[in-house]
């Protein structure tokens, strides 16, 4: 590799780019809202009620970092929004801070098993 003078500077950039559809509304299964974050639950509710009306669900928070959690309704069928919330807040907490808006996909899988006499 030859030494480069000041006045021959060669010069390179990297661009690396990823596209994907942009989502109506842009929260997936999930929202997290921190309590100091830059939009509030209010904005949220308004944004979903014009984007997507009935399809989530807003819950405000007591404790924690958390201002309110924001989940797509269908997640409460498979399991209950207690359960669901308390699992969304015990490891979102342990990746956030009070000025943090997480969004998360949720994967659900139920196993059933039925037995029948024959």
């Amino acid at each position: 590799m030859e030494s480069t003078s000041l006045n021959e500077t060669e010069r390179r950039a990297h661009i690396s780019i990823r596209l994907s559809e942009f989502e109506i509304p842009p929260i997936q299964d999930v929202l997290l809202i921190g309590r100091r974050a830059p939009i509030g639950p209010e904005a949220i509710q308004r944004m979903i009620d014009v984007l997507s009306p009935e399809q989530y669900e807003i819950f405000k928070v007591e404790e924690g970092s958390f201002e309110a959690v924001v989940f797509r309704k269908s997640l409460s069928k498979m399991l209950t929004r207690e359960k669901l919330l308390s699992i969304i807040l015990e490891e979102g907490c342990k990746v956030a801070s009070e000025t943090s808006v997480l969004k998360a996909r949720i994967n659900i899988v139920l196993a059933i098993n039925i037995e029948v006499e024959l």
